[in-house]
């Protein structure tokens, strides 16, 4: 069961295989031109960069199948890639040169949208904004979204099993999707795309496949859900004193609001302050400083903006009159509702301006959340002087981005390498200590792997690689990502 990455194909048959994907797929579906690989072959955060013997980008699942099966012919790897937003590395070739960039971006045709049954096919290619300006046409929504959503494609959302700010009251991308079609390791076309119900002929497969970041299967399409549109929205900024006050507004909100209440972002002062000197225009909501704040939003399909507001001001009132609060304001319109937004979306890009950091995407229980955020910071903290550690994200789902940030002065690439992992792994163990995961969104990519390996299940992680080698038993499809190898015996 153990997967060793295959070996370098020789220069003979590495021009025979780019030969017969050339001819395959033509000069528009392949390119070996260093200067138009260049930008795929780094991710996201810049943390890994590799190199592809090159890049594919075939047009329909028919070319996908048949280039998978060339590439199983000549034991070239294969690295599917969607929008390159990922942030675990996830979508970057090794250092090797012998695998291919699986891209399906020209993948992007939205085969069927109907309102009527509230459902949506589309290929892998096809950009999240793209989706939700699509589905808006026709008054409905895709009730998922996530700062990168200009970039991300639907089929890297799949694959990482993404979460983004709405997960609160609609679930992650597992959640959204009603059906899939997908290619597996063999070239075999899997075709999950019939939207059932109730269907108990064995294993849910297109569940097996979302969330498993490419090494299982290359998905090809989905057919997602849609909800109407809202007619209702009411957002609000919060001022608080604490994050185990944000943990008590939340559960006040839950109880006001109902089913309406879709977001529930915490922001520390650290991070506002951040993103009011990185992000130009950038204004603070409130007039005053808080230790923490709340960014809360609302929707209905039913209740119109006005009635949603007062109910919203009603909770945020009652709240003051007990002294949870501090200070607040509702967004007297959408835009300033998506400025509001905006400074919880630039934190990630004002952090990065500051400086290098340890980024840690993690969940523990909502109930427990509060106290793991109190006893870690300190903890980090203390055990490496002159690190800055930052909570904030999605308190209403348990899942909150973690981040260390290296103490000033600290060299971008060198400290993250050394000292970095260090912190991350303390991060972990206390992570684990607490009963949450190490990856609450992002996936495990091959920035977390020897984690995964070192605190998941043993007995989760053999059934893990079991399912690998069923499926991709030359360990071809993103060979070093999400599952650790066995050690050779």
């Amino acid at each position: 069961m153990n997967h060793p990455t295959p070996p370098p194909c020789p220069a003979t048959s590495a021009e025979a295989f780019l030969a017969a994907a050339t001819e395959l797929l033509g000069p528009r579906g392949l390119t070996t031109d260093p200067d138009r690989m260049d930008a795929w072959l780094t991710d996201w955060r810049g943390r890994y960069t590799g190199r592809a013997l090159a890049l594919a980008s075939p047009a329909s699942t028919t070319e996908v199948a048949a280039l998978v099966r060339l590439c199983a012919a000549h034991s070239v790897p294969i690295v599917p890639q969607g929008g390159n937003s990922g942030m675990a590395g996830g979508a970057t070739p090794d250092t090797t040169g012998t695998a291919i960039i699986l891209s399906l971006r020209r993948m992007n045709a939205l085969r069927d949208l109907c309102a009527e049954t509230g459902q949506v096919v589309c290929e892998a290619g096809v950009v999240l904004q793209s989706l939700h300006e699509a589905a808006d046409t026709v008054g409905m929504r895709f009730p998922l979204t996530l700062g990168g959503k200009g970039s991300a494609t639907i089929g890297g959302l799949i694959a990482t099993n993404a979460g983004g700010t709405q997960v609160l009251r609609h679930g992650t991308m597992r959640a959204q999707v009603l059906g899939l079609e997908a290619v597996l390791a063999s070239g075999e076309v899997l075709d999950l795309m019939t939207p059932l119900k109730k269907d108990n002929r064995g294993f849910d497969l297109k569940q097996l496949l979302i969330g498993s970041e490419g090494t299982l299967g290359i998905v090809t399409a989905a057919r997602l859900r849609l909800l109407p549109a809202p007619v209702g929205r009411a957002t609000a900024w919060v001022g608080l004193g604490s994050i185990v006050e944000a943990r008590t507004l939340l559960r006040r909100m839950e109880r006001a609001l109902g089913e309406t209440l879709e977001g529930f972002e915490v922001v520390p002062a650290h991070c506002l302050a951040s993103v009011l000197a990185h992000q130009p225009g950038a204004r603070a909501p409130l007039a005053e400083r808080h230790a923490w704040n709340a960014l809360i939003e609302c929707v209905s399909p039913s209740k119109d903006s006005t009635a949603l507001a007062a109910t919203l001001e009603a909770g945020l009132a009652a709240a003051l009159d007990d002294g949870l609060i501090a200070d607040a304001v509702l967004a007297a319109n959408d835009t300033q509702a998506e400025a509001f937004w905006a400074l919880r979306d630039g934190i990630s890009a004002a952090e990065r301006a500051i400086g290098p950091a340890m980024q840690h995407d993690i969940s523990v229980p909502v109930e427990a959340m509060p106290e793991f955020i109190l006893a870690a910071t300190p903890a980090i903290e203390e055990a490496h002087p002159g690190t800055r550690a930052v909570a904030f994200g999605h308190l209403g789902d348990g899942n909150v981005h973690f981040h260390v940030l290296a103490p000033a002065g600290a060299v971008r690439g060198v400290w993250e390498e050394a000292d970095g992992k260090t912190v991350s792994a303390q991060v972990y163990d206390l992570v684990t200590k607490w009963g949450g995961s190490i990856s609450a969104e992002h996936g495990i990519g091959q920035m977390k792997v020897d984690e995964l390996a070192r605190l998941h299940d043993p007995v989760a992680l053999a059934v893990m690689r079991q399912v690998k080698q069923a499926l991709d038993p030359g360990n071809l499809l993103n060979p070093g990502k999400l599952l650790p190898a066995l050690p050779v015996a």
